[in-house]
């Protein structure tokens, strides 16, 4: 089969290799579509500690059974499917207190290569986190089903009423997931980022406002006559921006960091303003299973995610939309081997 290799920074090979065998419980995917994100590019352009180099790579994907190990229950050869590329252990400490995003091996235990003709999902994904592709559902679309429930589980802890105003951070992939399914909960959503592109999309897709982030103070303050937002999710990722975060929410609201910043670097916030207005900082961190049932009903159900493809390229043709997304161009595209 053929396979997108990292090399190293912007070095991509795309090579012939073996194509894995299912043992049992597994299953092996023929990919039908697989799609760019935002890990994929910062393994591209400068190295990622979760992507192993040199190695296969890509993660969001959606594909037919190719073949089913034994055991496998409710899958068979032929099947359209979705899945996401890992699932909690169920047996580590954190498992067993349900919060199934921190398994302690769940990182080790990834999938990592849709970017391939072939991948093979080992039995703990099979069981937990694989899924029937519904028949009118692109395979492109289905394979948004890993940051959607990313998406679903940043917002999982969250009561957002309608009519609640939320500010989004960051206008790439991930802020406008966030701003879709901020819209279905019926939220008042005023979101910023760099790129003009993005937001005139963002405000294509519902969003009341959609600001540069130097119009950013003046547009929050007519947005929310002076009060500030109910929610801050800031998806940008930078230490800068989580820091001001807390400026843009009233108080009692809640601020979300998901967005990773780099490893090692440190935030500084007043603390009279965290204890007095009695804000709520909280981190999130990838998805449940729980998260992903979410994900999936949503895109089987209304949730229409194909305005953030950006274009299809073959699998020989990867570094092309990995170089776009360097230069802020497109949101995510569809990789078709």
């Amino acid at each position: 089969m053929l396979a997108g290799i990292l090399l190293g920074p912007q070095r991509v090979e795309i090579r012939e290799t073996e194509a894995p065998r299912p043992s049992r419980g597994e299953v092996l995917v023929k990919i039908g579509a697989a799609l760019t994100c935002g890990t994929d590019l910062k393994a591209y352009l400068r190295g990622h500690p979760m992507i192993p180099v040199p190695g296969v790579f890509g993660h969001e994907f959606s594909g037919v059974i190719a073949e089913a190990g034994k055991g496998v229950r409710g899958f068979k050869e032929g099947d359209s499917v979705m899945s996401v590329h890992s699932a909690p252990c169920l047996k580590c400490r954190y498992c067993r207190k349900r919060l199934f995003n921190l398994c302690e091996n769940i990182m080790n235990s990834k999938v990592l290569g849709a970017f391939a003709e072939y991948i093979l999902l080992p039995e703990h994904i099979v069981k937990q986190n694989l899924f029937h592709k519904p028949d009118g559902l692109p395979y492109e679309e289905a394979a948004f089903l890993e940051p959607l429930s990313c998406v679903v589980h940043s917002m999982a802890a969250l009561a957002i009423r309608k009519g609640e105003r939320v500010l989004i951070i960051g206008a790439g992939p991930i802020g406008l997931l966030h701003l879709l399914l901020a819209k279905l909960k019926g939220a008042e959503v005023i979101i910023t980022g760099l790129e003009q592109e993005r937001l005139a999309l963002a405000e294509s897709l519902g969003a009341d406002r959609a600001v540069a982030p130097g119009e950013l103070i003046d547009a929050l303050r007519e947005f929310t006559g002076g009060m500030g937002v109910d929610f801050v999710f800031e998806c940008a990722g930078q230490v800068s921006v989580w820091e001001d975060s807390v400026s843009y929410v009233r108080r009692g609201g809640a601020v979300i960091l998901f967005g990773g910043c780099k490893s090692g670097t440190t935030v500084t916030y007043d603390t009279y303003r965290l204890h007095y207005d009695e804000i709520t900082l909280k981190g999130v961190f990838h998805f449940t299973p729980p998260d992903v049932k979410k994900a999936y009903a949503l895109l089987k159900g209304t949730l229409d995610v194909s305005p953030l493809i950006s274009g299809r390229y073959r699998l020989s043709e990867l570094e092309i939309p990995l170089e776009k997304l360097s230069k802020g161009k497109g949101i995510k595209y569809a990789i078709i081997p």
